[in-house]
């Protein structure tokens, strides 16, 4: 995912869960193992989202991108960030919003994918 269409779709992401009722508490957040796109807060639960965009499903859908290896490091990510925020008391959930821009002419079509891993 190129940088601008990354910008981009974080941007959208960052919308579509505010809109929904989440409270925003971190963007880009980054530790040593790595960076998180979105830590949000919602029903007791904190959120880590990993954001993925594709043009199009030619070489898969943007949640496929979300690897194993990808997963190990936002859950390292997280205690990082539990630990740095000295956030308890929440149940922790990691999540993946999915976005394909079809086309110039279609609105971005947002997969959100909840307990993901």
């Amino acid at each position: 995912m190129g940088k601008r269409l990354g910008a981009l779709a974080e941007d959208l992401a960052q919308d579509y869960f505010l809109q929904r009722g989440y409270k925003l508490l971190e963007r880009n957040f980054r530790s040593a193992p790595g960076e998180i796109d979105l830590i949000l807060e919602k029903d007791d639960y904190l959120i880590f989202v990993e954001v993925k965009a594709r043009k199009s499903t030619k070489y898969g859908l943007p949640q496929e991108a979300v690897t194993p290896m990808k997963q190990h490091t936002i859950r390292r990510v997280a205690e990082a960030y539990m630990q740095d925020k000295k956030k308890t008391g929440l149940q922790v959930r990691f999540d993946v919003l999915a976005i394909t821009f079809p086309g110039q002419e279609t609105a971005p079509r947002f997969e959100h994918i909840p307990f993901a891993f």
